[in-house]
C-alpha cells in the first residue's frame, strides 16, 4: 500500500488593480493506492505589498511559490498536517481489511452483489 501526498492551491483572491494576492486557498490531499483518501484545506491571508522588492506578478506567480508562502507562514507545520492525513487513510485502510460483509448461508458470489 503507497499513500501519496498532494498540495495544491485551489484559488486565490486578488487586488485587480495591483495583481497582490489577498487569499490562498489550498488543500492537502493524502491518497492511497486503494482508494482511501483524506483531506485537509484551509486560507492562508496574505498582505501583498507591490512595491516591495521580491514581489511577484499574479501572471508570474507558480503554484510551487504560493505553497511556498503557505507552508512559509508563522505557526504553520506541513510535515504535521501530512502525517495526520497520512495516519486518516491508515485508519481508514485498517477500519476496511478488518471488517467484512456477506452472509454465511449465501454462496460468495451472491453475498458480493
Amino acid at each position: 500500500m503507497a499513500i501519496t501526498v498532494t498540495w495544491s492551491v485551489l484559488d486565490m483572491k486578488r487586488d485587480a488593480a495591483t495583481g497582490g494576492v489577498k487569499e490562498v486557498r489550498w488543500q492537502c490531499v493524502a491518497q492511497a493506492d486503494t482508494g482511501e483518501s483524506a483531506v485537509e484545506a484551509g486560507k492562508y491571508i496574505c498582505t501583498p505589498d507591490p512595491d516591495a522588492e521580491g514581489f511577484v506578478a499574479f501572471e508570474d506567480l507558480t503554484e510551487e511559490l504560493v505553497l511556498g508562502w503557505v507552508k512559509a507562514q508563522e505557526g504553520f507545520d506541513a510535515a504535521k498536517i501530512e502525517v495526520n492525513r497520512t495516519g486518516k487513510v491508515e485508519a481508514q485502510i485498517v477500519r476496511k481489511t478488518a471488517e467484512a460483509t456477506g452472509l454465511p448461508w449465501a454462496p460468495a458470489e451472491e453475498a458480493a452483489e
